[in-house]
């Protein structure tokens, strides 16, 4: 199978390409938004193929999985064929709705011609989808494999633009949390964070590490820290729990469906957080017993093999 799809997400395209289908991935002189092609820090098969949007106009598409409202239109008119009429088509949702929740509209609702598919069902509940069908395939993982080793009496947070998006991400929630555990934060544009928060870098390192080194790093601090107050299912997570990390995590939106008991702790209560991450800092014997098990109920809800077998009964569906 052709499969069409934009290089907008890397961690979750990285696990869809998986599958044993050729996937073709926009590329322009540019390689902006619309034509980033393959990615350059993640890892992908071959079966990943660069088109350009000539290209595109004369190659056999079976699916195309869009991924944000202006692919619509840009889909026809690169391929030159209706969407749901002469090609199948799917729309998959990374995010959890903004706005006007819980009465937020989906920009695809009530379409008769694609399928929505949503990667939590903290997402489905939330979106207003209308009539159009909607199903659920929660996240698959490339497994890094067990690599916790907890050697650093530190907080693991990984986010991407964490001053910008502030309470989204619960950054405004750090400097209490920092102060009963010194935190690693890893992601994009972190850069000055601690000062920005007002702490020392003691208490507050941020990290801009390559894709190909952040695993390790993150398994070496003994916890991984999920503040995050607004967003669909951090990846970061579960590829925390699937490292081996134990997790200390705001109990909002479906972090409560990923953290199971005797994985982590999960509150709404910074302060019942930052307890949790004392104990952990203190019983490296119990951090790597329940990082062990969060790596178990990781790989059993959210591994690689049952992602990729949920999207081939999809996609079945939609082409028959």
């Amino acid at each position: 199978m052709n499969i069409l799809l934009w290089h907008v997400h890397g961690s979750w395209t990285t696990a869809f390409v998986q599958g044993p289908h050729t996937y073709l991935v926009p590329v322009t002189p540019d390689r902006g938004p619309d034509g980033l092609g393959r990615a350059r820090t993640f890892s992908w098969p071959d079966s990943v193929r660069e088109v350009t949007p000539a290209e595109l106009a004369d190659s056999p598409v079976d699916l195309v999985v869009l991924q944000r409202p202006h692919e619509i239109a840009l889909a026809e008119r690169w391929l030159g064929r209706r969407l749901g009429r002469d090609v199948p088509a799917v729309y998959l949702e990374h995010n959890a709705p903004d706005g006007d929740v819980p009465n937020t509209r989906h920009p695809c609702a009530d379409r008769q011609d694609l399928t929505l598919v949503h990667v939590t069902h903290f997402n489905r509940q939330f979106w207003d989808n209308g009539a159009t069908r909607t199903v659920v395939i929660e996240h698959g993982i490339v497994d890094p494999g067990h690599l916790y080793t907890g050697l650093l009496p530190r907080a693991a947070v990984v986010t991407n633009d964490p001053i910008r998006r502030w309470r989204h991400t619960g950054t405004d929630l750090l400097p209490e949390l920092a102060r009963a555990a010194p935190l690693d934060v890893f992601g994009m544009r972190t850069h000055g964070i601690a000062e920005h928060l007002g702490l020392s870098v003691q208490r507050c390192r941020a990290y801009e590490l390559p894709q190909g080194e952040l695993h390790t790093a993150m398994a070496e601090r003994r916890l991984y820290l999920h503040p995050v107050r607004w967003t669909s299912l951090g990846l970061s997570l579960l590829e925390a729990m699937h490292l081996g990390m134990p997790v200390v995590a705001l109990a909002a939106t479906e972090a409560v469906e990923a953290v199971l008991p005797g994985t982590g702790v999960l509150s709404t209560r910074p302060d019942v957080l930052a307890r949790a991450a004392v104990h952990y800092l203190n019983e490296p014997q119990a951090a790597a017993e329940d990082g062990a098990r969060a790596r178990q109920a990781a790989l059993e809800r959210y591994g690689l093999k049952r992602f990729l077998a949920d999207w081939e009964r999809l996609m079945t569906e939609v082409r028959s």
